[in-house]
């Protein structure tokens, strides 16, 4: 059966999606890989009504919302996509199996690349985190300590935001070189800086060692680091779906990009996105997208009418 859309990824944005566009009685299916971004954290947070809800916890709901008003949800990857033709795309899934849909959404998030330092990926989603907007709140007035990375603008701000949160905070900028002016407005913040190299993170029990090349210990409650973030956007960029330096693609308001009929949706083109705004990322692109099917639908029907009418 052909379906009206396709949407690759059941994140938050891609069942957000999904649920818009099965009320609109549109024939829709969810391949999802079932690996979420946020799978290590215990908790999110930011979102209303949900603040503090595991995870999973989120998604299991969603699915359930989509299955009772006639999405289909199919766990897989889509290995394959391509343009058949107008209103015609076709997608290969990793057990073989086809899926076609008159148009596609893409909302396949971003991968987090951590910084190469021992035990950052170990306490990744607990005792180490990235965003002071999802953990901050939860160890405001702690010992907090921001790890510099490859994403040296992250990093700087983050050095600085975290502050809000705590009085103590320590910046080690690692391999990060750090100009009077910004060292000047850090120390202004009131932020300790602890030059040289980070070379583990070292769970404590109740916290956190971050230990320096130089043999150098600093206990911290918890580490804040700045990844690089990297969207998972191959099937994007496999279509000719245009993109900017770091690989996001360039979409309009809505998530369209420049292939008519393909959608991008969360965190796949909008990095800094929070859950609650890849939710509304969702939305916003399904009713994109049931307005480009029906404009569709109706130029299709005129046509029709007109060449009976020519008869």
């Amino acid at each position: 059966m052909k379906h009206d859309v396709l949407i690759v990824g059941g994140g938050t944005a891609g069942l957000s999606a999904a649920l818009v566009l099965a009320r609109a009685c549109r024939r829709v299916m969810v391949v999802d890989a079932d690996r979420p971004r946020n799978a290590p954290s215990e908790h999110l947070h930011g979102y209303l009504t949900r603040d503090g809800m595991n995870p999973g916890q989120l998604l299991d709901i969603g699915r359930s919302e989509v299955l009772e008003v006639g999405g289909e949800i199919r766990q897989g990857c889509v290995t394959a996509l391509t343009v058949e033709g107008p209103q015609r795309f076709m997608a290969r899934l990793d057990d073989g199996s086809t899926v076609e849909a008159r148009a596609v959404l893409i909302a396949t998030g971003l991968r987090d690349e951590l910084p190469n330092i021992a035990g950052i990926q170990e306490h990744w989603g607990k005792q180490v985190v990235h965003c002071p907007y999802c953990h901050g709140y939860e160890v405001r007035g702690t010992a907090l300590g921001v790890v510099g990375g490859d994403n040296r603008p992250f990093s700087m701000h983050q050095a600085a935001l975290v502050r809000q949160w705590s009085h103590d905070v320590v910046f080690f900028p690692n391999t990060i070189t750090i100009d009077p002016i910004e060292h000047q407005r850090l120390a202004a913040r009131g932020i300790r800086i602890v030059e040289g190299q980070v070379n583990e993170v070292l769970g404590t029990g109740d916290g956190l060692d971050v230990i320096l090349a130089n043999g150098e210990r600093v206990r911290r409650s918890t580490v804040f680091i700045g990844p690089r973030f990297t969207p998972a956007a191959d099937l994007l960029h496999s279509l000719g779906c245009a993109h900017d330096d770091s690989g996001f693609p360039t979409t309009d308001s809505t998530g369209l990009t420049n292939i008519p009929g393909v959608w991008a949706a969360g965190n796949v083109n909008d990095s800094p996105a929070q859950l609650i705004n890849a939710a509304s990322a969702g939305s916003r692109a399904a009713i994109a997208l049931n307005h480009h099917l029906l404009a569709y639908d109706i130029d299709h029907a005129v046509t029709g009418m007109a060449a009976q009418e020519s008869c």
